[in-house]
């Protein structure tokens, strides 16, 4: 296939992972709190890895100044959280009087329905600069998909809204997934500064978001699975590159 065609195709894939993490919250009485922690973890560590190995190294050889995008991507993330959506946060909240205003609920999708679009982004990319790439990238962003999924449900349960209306959210993000996708796509001419701004968004995401809340979980397990998400990145980059995937 094409790289259009995979970045399509593994991009509806994350999205629908999007809603597969809400069917577990809302499809489900109980569930671990400890498995969405070590889920979030995993996917820091890989993220984190396949943002320092393989993004900033492309971004730099794409794009000059790639750095100040970086950062652009970074502080812009951040800059969104905390004036436009200042009540979202990654972890996952399902005590009804932590958020009690429906409002909150929908300024937490708007956040993160940023976030999605640069996962969009992000895939495509890759994809466009190489297969590996996209593969490696796409496995980055589907490793905090179902935990991206399952916070968003359980944000809106928090404030007030039904089961359908948590599920409608998480499809909401993964439509932004591939919409990302589409405008990545539509304006490849651009790539390396998509990837450099969605390296700074990855790194955000994974250090500033994702981190912070697995570390709340007492223990070491948690800090070894975010060193298992940089094993598995190096796992998974050997196996591309032995597919022969440049």
């Amino acid at each position: 296939m094409t790289p259009y065609a995979w970045s399509l195709v593994l991009g509806s894939v994350a999205g629908l992972a999007d809603v597969l993490g809400a069917l577990i919250l809302t499809g489900r009485r109980r569930w671990d709190r400890a498995v969405l922690k070590y889920f979030l973890a995993v996917g820091a560590g890989f993220m984190l890895a396949a943002a320092f190995v393989r993004m900033l190294p492309e971004s730099v050889e794409k794009l000059p100044h790639a750095f100040f995008f970086v950062l652009l991507g970074y502080f812009g993330i951040h800059l969104f959280e905390h004036t436009v959506a200042p009540h979202f946060h990654f972890g996952e909240e399902i005590h009804p009087e932590a958020l009690v205003h429906p409002s909150v609920g929908y300024l937490a999708l708007l956040g993160l329905g940023v976030h999605t679009i640069f996962d969009g982004v992000t895939i495509a990319s890759g994809f466009i600069i190489s297969p590996s790439l996209g593969f490696l990238l796409f496995l980055a962003v589907l490793l905090h998909k179902l935990p991206e999924g399952f916070a968003m449900a359980s944000v809106m349960l928090a404030a007030g809204g039904t089961p359908r209306a948590a599920l409608g959210a998480a499809a909401a993000l993964g439509g932004l997934t591939l919409a990302g996708v589409l405008l990545t796509s539509l304006f490849s001419q651009f790539v390396g500064y998509a990837l450099a701004l969605s390296a700074g968004v990855t790194i955000y995401v994974a250090a500033s978001d994702l981190i912070p809340e697995v570390n709340r979980e007492r223990g070491p397990g948690v800090a070894w699975a975010v060193f298992g998400g940089l094993v598995l990145f190096v796992a998974a980059d050997g196996a591309v590159s032995a597919l022969g995937l440049h």
